[in-house]
C-alpha cells in the first residue's frame, strides 16, 4: 500500500491519458482506419508505460500483474506500429484481448489490495475492460464506427475509474496533520 500511496499520480496519469484517448475518440467517431490503429498504439504504449512504471515501484503483492500488464500494453502498442495496415478484423481481436487481458489483471489487483484499500474503483475498471473485450467478441461485425464507439466508451470509463482511484489513494495516503511535537528544552 505504501508504495501505490506513494505513486498515486501514476494511476492518476493513466487515468487522465485514457480519457483524453476517450474523447478524442468520441469527438471524431468516424477517423480512417490508420489513424484508429494508430491512436490505439500511442494509448496502449502509454498505458503500458505507466503501467509498468508501476510494477517496477508497486507493491510486492502486485508487481508481477502490474509490469505483465505493462509489457502487453507496450507490446501491443509497438506491434500497432509496426504493422499499421493489420487488417479490421485482426486489430478487432487484439483490442479484445488487450481488453479482456487487462480486465482480468486488475480484477486480480482489486481482490489482492481489498484489505488494504477499497478497490472497488479498481475492480469497475477492471470489469468495464472485461466487458469491453466480451463486447468485442460478440459483435465481430460492427463497422468502424461502432468500434470507435465502443472504444471511446471503454478508454472514458476506464479513465474515470483510475482518476476516481488515484484521488481516493492520495486521500488515504495524505498524513493527518497533528500538532507539531513539542520543542526540546534546552538545557541551561
Amino acid at each position: 500500500m505504501h508504495a501505490l500511496a506513494r505513486y498515486w499520480w501514476v494511476l492518476l496519469v493513466r487515468g487522465l491519458v485514457a480519457l483524453f484517448f476517450g474523447v478524442m475518440v468520441a469527438i471524431r467517431p468516424g477517423p480512417s482506419l490508420m489513424a484508429l490503429v494508430l491512436v490505439f498504439g500511442a494509448f496502449a504504449l502509454v498505458a503500458g508505460a505507466f503501467a509498468l512504471a508501476a510494477g517496477v515501484v508497486g507493491p510486492p503483492r502486485r508487481r508481477w500483474e502490474l509490469i505483465f500488464e505493462g509489457l502487453l500494453g507496450i507490446g501491443a502498442g509497438i506491434v500497432t506500429f509496426v504493422r499499421p495496415m493489420v487488417s479490421a478484423l485482426g486489430l478487432y481481436s487484439f483490442i479484445a484481448a488487450w481488453a479482456l487481458m487487462t480486465g482480468v489483471l486488475q480484477i486480480a489487483g482489486a481482490i489482492r489490495l481489498r484489505k488494504e484499500l477499497r478497490t472497488g474503483w479498481m475492480a469497475l475498471g477492471g470489469v468495464s475492460s472485461l466487458l469491453f473485450g466480451v463486447l468485442l467478441i460478440i459483435l465481430p461485425g460492427a463497422g468502424l464506427l461502432a468500434l470507435s464507439w465502443l472504444i471511446a466508451g471503454y478508454a472514458i470509463a476506464f479513465g474515470i475509474t483510475l482518476i476516481t482511484l488515484a484521488v481516493r489513494i492520495r486521500r488515504i495516503a495524505e498524513p493527518v496533520r497533528t500538532m507539531p511535537p513539542p520543542l526540546t528544552q534546552v538545557p541551561i
